[in-house]
């Protein structure tokens, strides 16, 4: 697989040559639809509890501008991943 088209890691930099490096031993979910759509989130340090809540990512194109959330959870069907979008939130 290129760089190209591996999964980019969220909250990474764009122009950081690690955007798209796994940490070995770190657990990802994949992002799916929204503006995150294809990237990977990073769990590692996550709860099972947590895991299930989901969580507002931060995003610079969200339908409430700059800095506005995107909400992304999994699903009862695949709660192991990947996390849907759910919407943009304030």
């Amino acid at each position: 697989m290129t760089e190209h088209t591996r999964p980019r890691i969220y909250g990474t930099d764009h122009a950081a040559p690690d955007t798209h490096a796994t940490r070995p031993g770190n657990e990802y979910v994949e992002l799916a639809g929204g503006l995150l759509d294809g990237q990977l989130l990073d769990v590692t340090g996550l709860t099972a509890d947590d895991r299930t809540q989901g969580a507002y990512l931060i995003t610079p194109h969200s339908a409430y501008g700059p800095g506005g959330r995107a909400s992304y959870g999994p699903t009862f069907s695949r709660p192991d991943g990947p996390w849907v979008w759910e919407g943009d939130v304030p």
